[in-house]
């Protein structure tokens, strides 16, 4: 039987944890001290020790170390309410198998441990998943991702090929969740760089105060609250790969410095002296059109051409629908791995997959694999339903009623017109109703928002056609 010590303080979510976790077949024990946690991990064995990183008496980075002292082989998954790409860089860097963030999802601390404990002690726990070059020099993928073979996407692995192995510098263009780091990943294993490390971090998070220390690190008294020295995103990936997302939210200050920075190829921490040299190849994603912003003046043009090397666009997964049944297929094979089911979901019903594949999918590969974690988890057995789907999924045939594949639903769902005002006024909020549908793709909370009613009053408006 495996054995998984539990450290934190909180005491319920200990209890909580260790119940769930014996009833899955793992032996468990509870430390609500990091000196004791380390004290019962010193006396005996364990495969996997969950820590929380924030403890009375000391940091998870603490314990993390202190473990791995006693034992270089030992797995630790640190436990965070403090999702940021620091915190996760600073567990990874020090040797933790992976990070959890706070409120915990059962289902996913089980995935994550079952991970753990199936990883050879070979492995290099700190590499990087993602699309890897086979034998014959294509790419292929690991147990984590699957290839699309829309031919939309095959253009766009073409183009990956083509580009991974040189030093150029990428923007990736795409909406939200189309897998950019992913793609990001893909390019930096596919490259020289491949055994040098791949540093994300995410531009959206960073306050103009902080930005350079993140990026460049600073030194002990550089300002108030620098108490120790610390690397920065540049440093940590030096020889590798900088993956920063959402770049078009950096301010023009932190633009003029990062450009002076990639010129020059030498940096200094923030109140340092000392000048470090720079060998690193930077990647960027946005969702929105940098060339737009540099001629609003929003982005600065040198940057823009420094990092316009070479640039691929992301299609939206609404554009490569001949992908939509093979990762549905993949995403339910991966649900039902991690919940574990005695009565695995076979598949999915005729009308669930047309919804899929005629629903608009604002949030791309992310909000599919979501969708289908949740409904494998709302069906027993045997086949996915539409009953088991969100509402914004299942709703889809307000889209479908506007388009001329179901010309009888467009019928049913458009009031009649009469001429009296009131059935012009409802016709005329019918029209303004759906022209904003359309701009934001059918999402229901933008055009909400735009419309500037809430979204329970717009499904009453669409449901009051209905039935005129």
């Amino acid at each position: 039987m495996k054995r998984i010590l539990i450290i934190d303080d909180d005491t319920d979510m200990c209890l909580l944890l260790s119940k769930f976790l014996q009833r899955k077949g793992f032996e468990t024990e509870i430390a609500y001290t990091a000196n004791k946690g380390i004290a019962v991990f010193k006396a005996s064995k364990f495969d996997v020790v969950l820590c929380d990183f924030r403890l009375g008496d000391k940091e998870g980075k603490e314990v993390l170390r202190e473990i791995k002292t006693l034992d270089p082989k030992a797995v630790v998954i640190i436990i965070t309410g403090y999702s940021d790409i620091k915190t996760a860089i600073e567990v990874i860097k020090n040797g933790a198998f992976d990070y959890i963030t706070k409120p915990m999802i059962p289902d996913e601390v089980l995935n994550v441990i079952n991970k753990a404990i199936t990883v050879p002690a070979s492995t290099d726990l700190s590499s990087e998943k993602g699309y890897r070059v086979n034998t014959a020099g294509k790419i292929s993928v690991d147990d984590e991702f699957l290839t699309g073979q829309d031919p939309t996407t095959r253009d766009l692995y073409r183009q990956i090929e083509l580009v991974s192995p040189t030093n150029y510098s990428i923007i990736l263009y795409g909406e939200s969740g189309t897998g950019k780091e992913v793609f990001a990943r893909t390019i930096h294993l596919n490259s020289p760089r491949k055994n040098n490390p791949f540093i994300a971090m995410d531009c959206g998070t960073l306050s103009k105060e902080l930005a350079g220390s993140e990026l460049f690190g600073h030194v002990k008294g550089a300002f108030t609250g620098a108490l120790n020295d610390k690397e920065g995103h540049f440093e940590l990936a030096n020889g590798g790969t900088l993956f920063l997302d959402e770049v078009a939210n950096l301010s023009y200050e932190i633009q003029a410095a990062l450009l002076r920075v990639i010129q020059e190829r030498k940096f200094k921490r923030v109140g340092g002296t000392k000048e470090m040299d720079l060998d690193i190849r930077i990647i960027v994603a946005s969702n929105e059109s940098l060339h737009e912003n540099y001629r609003k003046g929003r982005f600065r043009e040198d940057l823009f051409h420094r990092f316009n090397e070479f640039s691929i666009l992301l299609p939206p997964l609404r554009n490569r629908k001949g992908d939509i049944p093979l990762f549905s297929k993949h995403f339910l094979a991966k649900a039902n791995a991690e919940l574990g089911k005695e009565t695995e979901v076979e598949g999915f019903e005729d009308e669930v997959m047309d919804i899929f594949l005629n629903y608009s999918w604002p949030g791309n590969l992310r909000e599919l694999r979501n969708v289908i974690r949740r409904a494998a988890l709302l069906t027993q057995k045997g086949l996915v339903s539409a009953k088991v789907l969100p509402s914004e999924i299942s709703e889809f045939r307000l889209r479908a009623a506007d388009t001329p594949d179901h010309p009888a639903a467009t019928v049913h769902l458009q009031p009649q017109r009469g001429n009296d005002l009131k059935n012009a006024a409802t016709h005329a909020e019918y029209d303004t109703i759906i022209n904003v549908l359309k701009q934001v793709n059918f999402n229901k909370s933008k055009a909400a928002e735009m419309l500037k009613i809430d979204r329970k009053t717009l499904y009453n408006k669409i449901k009051s056609y209905e039935s005129l």
